[in-house]
């Protein structure tokens, strides 16, 4: 016998709002998710759009490695699906390590790795691991998350604006100010949003000075100063740009350095979430109880399917490679799209792309006109590509990146080439409308 169903009913919004923690009331959802929503709208009722929003991949263009896959259905069917352990499997910390090993030349102890659902919990778990409330946290901008990262652990944000000449990469000479009072600095290379990468000079001293600053902390006792470093993106660079390491090229930094890394982005598969953390055991301890306080393992299938795959060196480098060349054939179209238009007088231009799945486009059209409509800001911008060339990028501001300065994020994860390509008549016809 069915029971009845009680439709419950939750009384005033604002009252329960209200009652909630300062913390949840100053934590913001997802720009890019909510610029997601006027194209799910747009593609709906049947318009023609080229959306490069999105950080992830359409499996149609990027499936993950037909070999990961077919060990994750044999985990799957020898049982393999009970808890794993909360710093992870040790056979894929191991296979972690030997593959950093093998990729950068560094020999990480198995007791330094850690496995999580992805990179995410291990990013917000050095925050929690490192700072306290009110200590300060350095990151240039633009950058992903580390503004929401900051609000959630009641941090300091010092946040240190790039230039597009450096594209948009942090040098020592705009960080040192910051660093005698930091308890984290943070970086990313590959870059999202600006798909550039981090020079090895200018990596080198920033770790170089990570290091210094750390002997003068330990003649006085002061807690120390953390590299955090999110390397997502470390298989997908071209051309002559190299992504290194940071204790690659200055290894005396190795116990105050925390490298991220996982499978989200360089094999596609950012719905299996398996993330991992290289940093010194002490921290990594620390990091397991957290992570198995809040459940955030990976799941016990893909880290043993990983493992294995992670072994088979020739099937890894032959994915990525091939993987890596089908992002870099999308971004080259945007680039020299791009480029054209520019050549030809339009006000537009772009960097060119070092790694990760972005490009950085800017669009020099605050204070003008086009298609009838007044271009006062970077999201009129941003809504007027979308409604007349079905064109959907990201604003810099969604990575902290202040001001209408034309900078945009396009992402190619989730297009075809021929859908690239047939944007561009689109944008020229309403280019040309600029007044």
């Amino acid at each position: 016998m069915l029971k009845e169903t009680t439709t419950l009913e939750f009384g005033e919004k604002n009252l329960v709002d209200a009652s909630l923690s300062e913390t949840a009331h100053k934590m913001a959802g997802s720009e890019i998710l909510k610029i997601a929503s006027d194209i799910r709208g747009m593609v709906a009722a049947g318009a023609e759009i080229c959306n490069l929003t999105v950080g992830d991949f359409d499996s149609r263009y990027f499936p993950i490695p037909s070999g990961f896959a077919d060990r994750i259905r044999q985990a799957v069917s020898d049982g393999q699906t009970n808890y794993p352990p909360s710093d992870g499997v040790l056979a894929l910390r191991e296979a972690v390590a030997a593959y950093v090993a093998r990729s950068w030349g560094v020999a990480y102890p198995v007791e330094s790795v850690l496995i999580a659902s992805g990179a995410r919990p291990i990013l917000y778990g050095a925050y929690r691991c490192v700072t306290n409330p009110g200590d300060r946290v350095v990151y240039p901008v633009p950058s992903w998350n580390n503004n929401h990262y900051s609000v959630i652990c009641n941090t300091e944000s010092v946040v240190v604006k790039t230039r597009p000449e450096d594209g948009f990469m942090p040098t020592l000479e705009q960080l040192a100010p910051h660093l005698s009072d930091a308890r984290m600095l943070c970086l990313n290379s590959p870059l999202n949003p600006t798909g550039t990468v981090i020079d090895e000079a200018h990596l080198r001293d920033i770790t170089g000075a990570v290091v210094e600053e750390n002997r003068r902390r330990t003649k006085t006792g002061k807690p120390a100063l953390f590299l955090l470093h999110d390397q997502i993106y470390a298989s997908l660079v071209f051309g002559a740009s190299r992504h290194y390491m940071p204790v690659e090229l200055v290894p005396e930094a190795a116990p105050w350095v925390i490298s991220v890394d996982g499978v989200s982005k360089g094999f596609a598969a950012t719905g299996l979430r398996v993330g991992w953390l290289l940093a010194a055991p002490e921290l990594t301890h620390r990091m397991k109880a957290l992570i198995g306080h809040v459940g955030a393992w990976a799941p016990k299938p893909e880290q043993v399917a990983l493992a294995a795959f992670l072994n088979a060196d020739d099937e890894v480098r032959t994915f990525q490679k091939e993987m890596a060349e089908r992002v870099r054939q999308r971004l080259s179209a945007l680039y020299t799209g791009f480029k054209s238009m520019h050549r030809d007088g339009y006000p537009v231009d772009c960097i060119a792309p070092q790694g990760a799945i972005y490009l950085s486009l800017q669009l020099n059209l605050v204070g003008r006109s086009a298609a009838g409509r007044s271009l006062t800001d970077n999201d009129a911008i941003r809504k007027l590509l979308l409604d007349e060339a079905g064109l959907a990028v990201v604003p810099f501001q969604a990575f902290g990146y202040e001001g209408d300065t034309g900078w945009f994020r396009l992402s190619v994860g989730a297009v075809s080439m021929e859908e690239i390509e047939s944007s561009f008549p689109r944008i020229r016809k309403l280019l040309d409308t600029v007044e």
